[in-house]
């Protein structure tokens, strides 16, 4: 029998043991599903349900002022204003500095 687990509701379940070491094998649909791949992270944490395994991806230096929590949360903000179509697309450069230039002039009056 199969399940997923996604936000406390199990979505996958498969059986592993505990080796010499405390080692233990990840099985293979449960690594697929995870997207996991050899010499990623896991953080382990015991909790009341047992033991909880959570990736921890590690981010490239150069690329990690996108994972601060002000940047998401602006990721987060843009998110809600494309939903609700309050975004405006511009084809150029030019014609977004024109536009920026437009809004400027109506600010100082």
């Amino acid at each position: 029998m199969t399940f997923l687990l996604f936000k406390s509701m199990i979505l996958h379940m498969s059986r592993t043991t505990v080796r010499a070491k405390g080692q233990i094998t990840l099985p293979d649909d449960v690594r697929r599903a995870a997207h996991l791949e050899e010499g990623d992270l896991l953080e382990a944490e015991l909790t009341a349900d047992g033991i909880l395994l959570r990736p921890q991806k590690i981010v490239d230096a150069t690329q990690a002022w996108f994972w601060t929590p002000d940047w998401q949360s602006g990721e987060r903000e843009v998110e809600v204003e494309r939903e609700r179509d309050q975004v405006t697309t511009f084809r150029s450069g030019e014609e977004l500095l024109a536009s920026l230039r437009a809004l400027s002039k109506q600010s100082t009056k």
